[in-house]
């Protein structure tokens, strides 16, 4: 460009004539970790573990992107870690989170600098605790709007809001997870399921506190839907109204119009909603935002069953006595098919400002059982496993994770590369054993022992990988909801019972798959994802169960670098944790 013409360009922009380029910005956050009070139910008070204060935490607003620095200071009673759900941090698993995966805890009195950096999501994801059960009341959304200069790929909402689905435990729950952690057995059930901190109008003394969104009629609204529940996935809807989702997991879907969805702990979904009702002296001003537990599993007692609520209510100047207020129809508690109906009918936008990347051929196919098991109660303690003698485990490919015993997370040990002992690099791409994975006694009893490992799985850089993750009945068939840092991925299919790799790959989508963080596994079924491993690093895969993760349904994936500085991961911050 000549220089006249650069001036031109730089005169037009200052005369408003054109916009400006869209230039990305960094952004500054303080998240202290501090203890506050805390009223829900019949005016219970009890300090809780929080940031800046609330509960749920603070909203992180960025554009896509951009870069946001956390500055996080523990001021709490305990040590803790922070994850940026959804974010792939690109190079950058220093400030993912997980403990003793990709750090040590942060301690009591000291802080730590973590960068969020945000390239392809858009959309709706969270933060939350990775450490311990701190997540119960440790989390808030992450906001990411499109670039600047640019829109969604739908009509402007008129307004939007957040709804985070969550668990409140009665008892502290940091002596829960201590209890579940000594013993070996299943953590009592929750008290109450929430809506951004609360159960709702139909529980005891929390109509006052109940939340409400406020829309007025003929408009659109967006409604972002975060699930943080520890155990517990949920029908969601709004009573009188469909919703329709345009994003799950800050990637965009093709318009789905349904009258609920389903959606399990660590999974977001963006939904607009019609304000299409109209409220006279005969019709309802008010509608109940509702979320039902959803548990396909034998042992429904390990859950809590109570359905939460907010409301809706439209604005309106008539002064008339409200309609008592209705509940949505969703479908009942075990309704695997309801389910199993709702994810079937996602698609990912596939557009030309969207576009999809599904691999077509794959270096690494990989077949993982996901089983609860349990593991020997060790010599002279008491145990809370199932049978005497046990502790409950759980496993992927009968490998049961646990945390590095040395003091050193596996991202040092691995960056360091003199470090050992740390973690064996032999993950298996196969379980040991098959047999029928679905039936209700799949194995004799001892088959169902599993062993502890720090297994991982070694990636070369850009390879591609397809998953199929193999639901198990070893001693308890559920959904499970698997999460994977560093990478989203395509779901490229899914069904019941047990896989077949000769038929059930002719009916992948391979076109326009939802593009998601996090894999709902259906009960004694199969789900399977596809990836391009090209973000070098440590990356944890879970369960978002996390009663499962504690127990041990979990592995670590590291990404080896690539050539080229933008194929290898950074270097490490000078203010890492020390362990």
């Amino acid at each position: 460009m000549g220089l006249s013409l650069v001036r031109l360009v730089a005169f037009l922009i200052l005369c408003g004539f054109i916009a400006s380029p869209a230039f990305a910005e960094t952004l500054y956050r303080t998240f202290v970790i501090q203890e506050a009070p805390y009223t829900r139910l019949c005016n219970n008070t009890k300090n809780i573990l929080t940031v800046n204060g609330s509960y749920p935490g603070p909203t992180l607003y960025a554009h896509k992107g951009d870069t946001i620095i956390v500055n996080v200071i523990n001021n709490g009673n305990k040590n803790i870690t922070l994850h940026w759900h959804g974010i792939d941090q690109p190079r950058d698993p220093w400030s993912d989170g997980p403990e003793y995966i990709t750090q040590c805890p942060i301690q009591v009195g000291a802080n730590y600098t973590q960068r969020v950096t945000i390239t392809e999501e858009e959309g709706t994801v969270w933060w939350h605790a990775h450490s311990d059960f701190d997540r119960t009341t440790v989390h808030g959304a992450i906001v990411i709007y499109p670039k600047l200069n640019t829109t969604y790929p739908f009509a402007k909402p008129d307004g939007e809001f957040i709804l985070i689905l969550g668990e409140w435990w009665n008892e502290d729950i940091t002596q829960v997870y201590e209890d579940a952690a000594q013993k070996g057995g299943d953590p009592p059930r929750s008290d109450a399921n929430t809506i951004n901190g609360q159960p709702g109008s139909m529980a005891p003394c929390s109509a006052n506190d109940t939340f409400k969104v406020q829309v007025e009629q003929g408009k659109r609204y967006l409604l972002r839907v975060i699930n943080s529940a520890m155990s517990n996935e949920f029908f969601f809807g709004v009573a009188g109204h469909n919703v329709t989702v345009v994003g799950s997991d800050a990637s965009y879907t093709k318009p789905y119009v349904n009258e609920y969805i389903m959606i399990t702990p660590g999974q977001t979904y963006d939904l607009l909603i019609e304000a299409n009702q109209f409220p006279n002296s005969s019709a309802a001003s008010q509608y109940y935002i509702y979320a039902t537990p959803f548990f396909d599993g034998t042992t429904s007692l390990s859950r809590d069953a109570n359905a939460t609520m907010a409301i809706l209510e439209y604005k309106t100047n008539d002064t008339m006595p409200l309609v008592d207020l209705i509940p949505p129809s969703l479908p009942d508690f075990f309704n695997s098919t309801a389910a199993a109906a709702f994810t079937a009918g996602l698609r990912s936008l596939a557009s030309s400002d969207h576009p999809v990347n599904v691999p077509q051929t794959i270096d690494e196919h990989m077949f993982i059982t996901v089983s609860v098991n349990v593991v020997e109660c060790p010599n002279n303690e008491t145990c809370g496993g199932p049978v005497t003698g046990t502790r409950f485990g759980a496993s992927l490919n009968n490998a049961s994770f646990q945390n590095p015993v040395a003091l050193v997370d596996i991202l040092d040990a691995y960056y360091s590369s003199n470090i050992t002992g740390v973690y064996t690099p032999d993950f298996p791409d196969q379980p040991p054993v098959f047999f029928n994975f679905t039936e209700d006694f799949p194995y004799p009893f001892n088959g169902t022992f599993t062993s502890k490992s720090t297994k991982v799985k070694v990636l070369e850089y850009n390879t591609t990988v397809e998953i199929v993750f193999q639901g198990t009945n070893m001693l308890t068939g559920e959904n499970h909801p698997i999460h994977l840092h560093g990478q989203s991925f395509y779901v490229v299919g899914s069904g019941f019972g047990i896989y077949d790799n000769t038929t059930d790959p002719l009916s992948y989508n391979l076109v326009d798959p939802p593009f998601k963080n996090t894999v709902s596994v259906p009960k004694n079924g199969w789900a399977a994802i596809r990836f391009r491993a090209a973000n070098p690093g440590v990356w944890f895969m879970h369960c978002h169960y996390d009663r499962h993760t504690l127990w041990g349904m979990d592995t670590v994936f590291i990404t080896k670098n690539g050539n080229g500085t933008n194929a290898q991961m950074m270097a490490p911050p000078s203010n890492r944790p020390p362990c």
